[in-house]
Parts: structure tokens; sequence; C-alpha cells
């Protein structure tokens, strides 16, 4: 299929819902106030039909300050879901060494365990994100590879299945008008496309070379003038969900967002602490005196009251008054238990909706604990992050695989390119004082070799490696003697 007709309505009406899904979500991920009060004009009750916090006094009165608090916990359980994926880099492996260090080093040199990481956040934000291989011999003679946001793509699926995509940026925007940038992947090609538009409607397509940003594509357009070849059979993009089902489109290839149906939990926790915050504004201890104790600083200069002043005078006041001194203390209590429960009660919620553990948030046991225990007292992280990882599996090894072949198309004819096999890291490591503990304990009952230990200590060796290392443990403690049960030790 073509590029978008001049005048389309942008984005499109099809993927309204979605979009107006997303922009839901992505205001809570970014944490914005403003963009928070924006979003929620539309819909400003919360199910229990309380007005939510972020529909309240958008503008302020003159000389009132917005003290509305926003608690980052969007933002947190984004950030947590890559980590559980993502915090220590998966291994891609093939068969062929050649091909084998060739991956490494396009990986490496390319960040793309940083890649994932960004990608993987934003999917748990908005609910999926798309991968995509491109490739810029002026800035890297090796294959990119890069994450594009879901609120920047238009998909086409068939049988739940991408089969192409149309990513769009916008370039600039000078009053009404705005430029626009389509990118379209497809089988075996790329389109690019320049459009001169409104902020709803994708306008007049023109030339690559109209704006600065795209004008150095036109030198590698075909002679159709807005094609590039891959000469591939896959696609140079990937989607890859945060989740699925999708709760709320049933039967759809979208995934949904760790925020689905949370959105009243975070404007309540927002809520509980402004009032918080609240108490403890309204708790500042004030003094209430009579006029008497004020001192006039002449006309039109008002008065005031020294604090530090140690002796007064005395004021003319009925013997029999309770109150002698004329001064009032006025300092109301701060709730803090009754906070801090119904804000640990509502993030609590708001986690187990999303998938996670409470401890994965720093609510639960903080005491020390093994990795076996964290694992258990994580499980339900750890099985939202198993879910999510196979999801992310199929996507990301076809893109590799997809890199290697523009590798050999572009940069090494010699390669012979095969699909990785991704395998995923521990997301909890084993505190190194209980590993040390374990290995002395199993020393002294003597119950484990030379070699257990280092691979005990170092699962992640490989066999020369670890044989190297017990060599050389052998040789400094004087124990490099032959094993009697290797062949030919006793000849």
């Amino acid at each position: 299929m073509p590029l978008p007709d001049n005048g389309a309505p942008w984005p499109p009406p099809t993927l309204g819902h979605l979009y107006r899904e997303m922009r839901v979500d992505d205001a809570w991920y970014s944490g914005d106030r403003r963009r928070l009060a924006d979003v929620h004009q539309d819909h400003q009750h919360r199910r229990d039909g309380r007005r939510r916090l972020w529909a309240r006094h958008r503008h302020p009165q003159p000389g009132r300050h917005d003290t509305r608090l926003h608690i980052p916990l969007p933002a947190d359980i984004a950030t947590t879901s890559a980590d559980l994926l993502f915090s220590e880099p998966p291994t891609f492996t093939v068969t062929d060494p050649a091909v084998q260090a060739r991956l490494d080093e396009i990986t490496e040199a390319g960040g793309i365990a940083n890649t994932l990481l960004e990608a993987a956040e934003v999917a748990a934000a908005l609910g999926g994100v798309y991968l995509r291989v491109t490739w810029d011999a002026s800035l890297a003679a090796r294959p990119l590879l890069t994450a594009v946001h879901a609120d920047c793509a238009i998909p086409e699926f068939r049988w739940g299945q991408l089969a192409a995509v149309t990513f769009w940026r916008e370039l600039s925007a000078a009053g009404s008008t705005v430029w626009r940038h389509l990118e379209r992947h497809e089988v075996g090609r790329i389109l690019h496309g320049l459009y001169q538009g409104t902020t709803d409607s994708l306008g007049t397509r023109t030339p690559l070379t109209e704006h600065p940003e795209t004008a150095p594509l036109a030198d590698s357009l075909s002679a159709e003038g807005d094609t590039i070849e891959t000469g591939l059979d896959q696609l140079t993009a990937a989607y890859v969900p945060n989740i699925r089902p999708n709760r709320r489109h049933r039967g759809s290839p979208f995934g949904r967002s760790d925020y689905q149906s949370a959105h009243d939990l975070f404007d309540a926790l927002d809520e509980t602490w402004s009032s918080w915050l609240r108490d403890i504004r309204l708790a500042r201890a004030r003094l209430i005196v009579p006029d008497g104790y004020l001192r006039d600083h002449g006309p039109g200069r008002g008065a005031s009251f020294d604090d530090d002043r140690e002796i007064w005078q005395a004021l003319s006041i009925p013997p029999g008054d309770n109150n002698a001194s004329g001064i009032t203390l006025s300092q109301f209590a701060i709730r803090v238990a009754e906070h801090q429960q119904t804000a640990d009660a509502i993030m609590r919620q708001a986690v187990q909706l999303a998938g996670y553990s409470a401890q994965s948030f720093g609510l639960g046991d903080s005491t020390a604990a093994t990795a076996t225990e964290v694992t258990a007292r994580e499980r339900r992280s750890m099985t939202t992050r198993d879910k999510k990882s196979r999801y992310w599996a199929p996507a990301l090894a076809d893109m590799l695989h997809v890199m290697l072949r523009l590798d050999r198309a572009l940069y090494t004819p010699a390669l012979t390119p095969e699909r990785p096999v991704i395998v995923y890291g521990d997301s909890v490591s084993e505190d190194p004082q209980t590993v040390a503990q374990t290995l002395s304990l199993l020393q002294q009952a003597q119950a484990v070799s030379t070699d257990t230990k280092v691979r005990l200590l170092h699962p992640d060796w490989d066999d020369d490696t670890v044989r190297a290392e017990v060599d050389r443990i052998l040789a400094e403690t004087g124990q490099a003697v032959p094993d009697p049960m290797q062949a030919g030790a006793l000849d």
C-alpha cells in the first residue's frame, strides 16, 4: 500500500480511541501536572463518584497556589517492569563463531541493552512498543536498532501478526502549520514521505528535500522517488505488546498498559498525599495575639509582632480572664498514620493490578533475604516478568536476524546470518556474602570440589574459563597434583 493521500485526517480516525487512551497513560507516565489536568477535563469523575483531583481548579484563583501533589507511582511501575526484564542484559547466541563475534560487536557497540531498557519502560506505560532496524553508513558501519513509541505508529495486522507499519513524527510546527515525516515499513522496502499540514490534517505531500531533517534521505531513494529497497523477505520492524489480552479491546492485537483500570487509584493516591501535605501546612504553629502586642510602624506601614522579644508590657485585661497573656497558640494535629496507611493500601492495590508484588516497590518486609527468599516474596512480579519476556523473545530475535541479514548486504558480505537464541538474565542476583557463606560451609563439610565452587560463584563462565580458574587456584594453594581418576594419571 502507498503512503496516505493528501489531506488525510491525522492520526487516522480508526485508531482514535487507542490514541486517546495512550494520551491518558502518557500523562500519568510523564507526571506532568498540566498534562494530567488537560486529559481529565472530559472525564472529571472517578468510579466512586468523586471528582478527580486533577480535574479540579485547573486554573487556580489569582494569588492562590496549586497545592495538588503528584506521586510518580506510574513512572515507578514502568521502570520496575523494564528493570525486571532487562536490568541484566540478555544474551544472544548463534552456532557460528564468526557470526557470534559480529553479533556481539553489533549489540555492544550499538548499546542494544540500553535500547531494550527504554523500549520496555515505554511499552509498560503505553501498552506496547515497536523495534525498528535502520542504518546510516555515515554514522556507523553496522545496522542500528531503535525503539519507536506506540503513539507514533499506525500498524496493520493480519491474523494478529504485524504486516506493515507507518511510523510518523512531527518535525516542526509554526502556528497552524505542522511538518510530518512518515516512514512506512513493508516486506522488502521502506517508504518515506514528507507532509505539510495542520494539527489534525496530514496536508500536502512535498519532496523530502523541502525539510532539512529529511533531505539526506533523498539520495537513498529508488527511481520511484519514495522507496528504499531492503532486499529482504522480512519486515524491518516488529511490534512488542506489553502484555495481552487488552481487556478494553478483546481480540485486539494491541497490548495493554500496566495502567489499565488503575487511573482512579493513581488519582486517589495523589489526593491522599495532597491531603497529607495540607495537614502539614495547617499544622504549622501560629500565634494569635491581641492588637496591643503589635508594633505600629506608622501611618500606612502596618504593624508586626516580634516573636523574639523577651519582655512585654502588661495589657489591661480583667483579672478573671483565663487567658491572662492574651496570646493563643494554634497548632493542629497531623494525621500521619491515617494518611500513611491509606497511601500504602492504594499503592499495594495499584501495583497488584499491574501484576507486581508489593515487595518490588519497597512495601513489604525490608529484612535481609537470600535470592530464593526474594524470589518467593516477589513471585507475582516474577510471573509477570516471565509472561512479558515471552512476548519480547520472538520480536527481538526477528530484529536481530534482520540486522545480521542487512549487515551481510551492506557491510559484511562473508557473513552467514542466523536467527539468535535469546536467554534472559537472572533478575534476582544472589547476595555475594550469602554465596561466600554457602561455599565456606560446603568446604568445611568437604562436600564440594574446587571446580563446583568456581561454577557456583561464576555460573556464566564456560568450561574453559572454569578449568583455567581451577588450575590457578590449585597452583596457588599447592594442590596442583594429577587427578588419579583421569585416564593415564597412574601410568
